[in-house]
């Protein structure tokens, strides 16, 4: 693959999960009734939701920057902890492992973007 394909492919990829992760943010900031129900399904009190969002948002910020790259890594770090909390936690709450399908979507962009800016 060419350089410039793989910057494509890295851009590509960085946006589309990044957008994801910006509309998981904007959920945890401003949950609806379905969103609230769910989090207390999984057993966990409210108040993560904020933390979580200002916490991907940050991320997303992290990966766009070029200047510092420990905080990009950490911060593809973090998503992959969040990512794996995720369907962790639909498992145990009993929701089944076709649940977290969506997640494991999500999870192999990331790591396709994390590939891919570690080689250019």
């Amino acid at each position: 693959m060419k350089a410039k394909t793989k910057r494509v492919w890295y851009w590509i990829t960085t946006i589309l999960f990044s957008l994801v992760m910006l509309f998981s943010a904007i959920g945890g900031l401003f949950p609806n009734e379905q969103g609230i129900e769910f989090m207390m399904a999984l057993g966990y009190p409210m108040y993560i939701n904020l933390i979580l969002g200002v916490a991907k948002i940050f991320g997303i910020v992290a990966l766009f920057q070029t200047k510092f790259y420990v905080i990009k890594e950490w911060a593809y770090a973090g998503f992959t902890f969040d990512l794996l909390g995720a369907a962790s936690s639909t498992i145990l709450a009993g929701l089944g492992f076709l649940a977290t399908l969506p997640i494991w979507v999500i999870l192999a962009v990331m790591f396709v973007s994390y590939t891919l800016w570690k080689k250019n």
